[in-house]
């Protein structure tokens, strides 16, 4: 086997379902086989997808063990030269997997590789390519000097941004959300740390292959990550865990070698929780006085579809009261898709592509081509399923 793709699942089965149907795609002419390794979800993830995607593996937890062990649970079961952690809430292009094990066998001194995240809005997300959190890297983070200074290879490290996005470059830390790691690695250095119970677990990872001399490197193939962006710091359980998983990380590998910093880093961790709790509260009670309608509520569609498709996606829009206007279009008759009609495009908050009529590969490219003319949101629409998935919501 030549690739193995593990997702960890939690309560997030029409995310993970899109997720699955992309990878469906992306795994053609691989000798490849998905795992999904379920944490004990409440929602309908282990009814309805086992029978739906009969070649993939589901494996059940009796109770949530963590990202970590979840994933090596996966890890362990499979059998191939190269394993993919990828979230349930992302979307891969069809070519980007055949890609990255493309460079992975013309690369044997490179331990595993990220790619290019994209955000809701086909907004770069600058996680997709980290520096370590090193002592000084995480004082310029946490004081504000990398925001200031985003561009300084000093200062602005922990997101790399003076890198070249558009094109391979060596980095420190991949993103947990999309990492392909060379198995024979994984067997010198070791699975993920299962004292991270999620977040973290990625950068320690990281660390451990540039320890046992294997180099990480930043691909510029994309996918969707669809939630990186809307949960981030929305609870205070998210806070807790997070930061919790910065100290696990700090005293670690710094710990002992730094111990005059150690508080001053478990302080400085501790008052960046405080101000993420504060503006989460912020937030909310801003959001009391906006009269009672919710955002989405207002919320515009512009639907791009096939026409054998525009019955059911009127049919599903009108049920649940959604504000849409269509578009008979597919990647053949209209290859620029909402960017061929930028004007009009801009009265609406989601565009709304069909995947049978545009390939998710395109459907990135013109979201990444047109974030910086028009602010919209990517929405799917999938005939098969008869769902519309955005960032916020998913109508069925």
């Amino acid at each position: 086997m030549k690739l193995s793709v593990i997702i960890v699942n939690y309560n997030v089965e029409h995310y993970l379902e899109q997720c699955l149907c992309s990878v469906r795609q992306a795994i053609i002419g691989l000798e490849a086989d998905v795992w999904v390794v379920d944490n004990a979800s409440t929602d309908e993830s282990m009814v309805h997808l086992p029978t739906k995607f009969p070649d993939v593996h589901f494996v059940a937890n009796a109770k949530n063990v963590g990202f970590s062990r979840a994933n090596n649970i996966g890890i362990r079961a499979s059998e191939s030269e190269y394993v993919l952690l990828l979230n349930p809430d992302t979307m891969v292009g069809e070519e980007v997997l055949t890609d990255c094990i493309r460079f992975l066998d013309a690369h044997p001194e490179v331990g595993a590789t990220g790619v290019a995240m994209l955000k809701a809005d086909g907004g770069f997300a600058w996680e997709s390519r980290r520096g370590l959190p090193t002592p000084f890297t995480s004082f310029c983070k946490m004081s504000g000097l990398c925001a200031l200074f985003p561009n300084s290879r000093r200062f602005g490290r922990y997101y790399m941004r003076y890198l070249d996005r558009t094109i391979p470059n060596e980095i420190e830390v991949i993103s947990g959300a999309f990492n392909m790691l060379r198995r024979e690695a994984l067997n010198k250095v070791g699975l993920l740390d299962e004292d991270f119970f999620m977040y973290g677990e990625d950068v320690d990872l990281s660390f451990r292959l540039l320890q046992h001399g294997y180099k990480n490197y930043y691909l510029p193939h994309r996918i969707l990550h669809y939630k990186g962006e809307s949960t981030q710091k929305t609870s205070l359980r998210y806070v807790h865990i997070f930061y919790e998983a910065m100290l696990i990380f700090f005293d670690k590998h710094y710990g002992r070698k730094y111990r005059f910093f150690s508080a001053l880093i478990r302080l400085a961790v501790v008052l960046r929780a405080l101000v993420d709790v504060c503006l989460q509260q912020y937030e909310k009670v801003k959001n009391l006085f906006r009269g009672g309608q919710k955002v989405e509520d207002t919320d515009r569609y512009l639907v791009l579809c096939g026409a054998e498709v525009m019955p059911k996606a009127k049919e599903l829009c009108t049920k649940h009261r959604l504000h849409a206007d269509f578009v008979e279009a597919t990647e053949q008759t209209c290859p620029r898709g909402h960017l061929s009609m930028l004007a009009k495009a801009k009265q609406y908050n989601v565009v709304v592509y069909d995947v049978n009529s545009y390939r998710y590969a395109t459907i990135l490219d013109l979201m990444a081509e047109g974030e910086k003319e028009i602010h919209i949101s990517l929405g799917t629409y999938s005939p098969c399923t008869h769902k519309l998935i955005t960032i916020n919501d998913v109508f069925s």
